[in-house]
């Protein structure tokens, strides 16, 4: 698994809406300010956000986005494997985003590739907003 800056911003936006605002609306022009974000991008990635049930969004002077739900509901590997699919390091192992490829072949290879996912997606699933909050 790499994470891509799509991710790593949207992870950013979202901590930060968790951290912030549970009830009002945060325009994304202050999350780009306040996370090193640039505004263009992260207004594309909050979009996303909004059409996977992650975020609600509000129109107007007070406008902006709050999360959809608790911070203590939505964990690091959904959001993830939202935007970046699998959290395997190759889709050979994948649980979610299977395809052969070439390591397939070697069985005590996968053994490891299998290890580390199971890793990567134990702490990630276990781990929500709310927490790295």
């Amino acid at each position: 698994m790499k994470l891509t800056s799509r991710s790593e911003y949207a992870l950013l936006a979202l901590v930060y809406l968790a951290r912030e605002n549970q009830d009002g609306f945060i325009p994304s022009e202050v999350i780009a300010t306040a996370q090193g974000i640039p505004p263009k991008f992260l207004e594309q990635i909050m979009l996303a956000l909004k059409r996977g049930r992650y975020l609600r969004s509000s129109k107007g002077v007070h406008g902006g986005y709050r999360l959809a739900k608790p911070p203590g509901k939505i964990t690091l590997a959904e959001i993830i494997r939202f935007l970046d699919g699998a959290l395997a390091p190759t889709e050979s192992v994948s649980e979610y985003f299977y395809e052969k490829t070439p390591i397939a072949r070697e069985q005590n290879l996968m053994g490891v590739f299998r290890r580390i996912r199971d890793y990567v997606s134990t702490t990630l699933e276990s781990t929500t907003l709310a927490d790295v909050c």
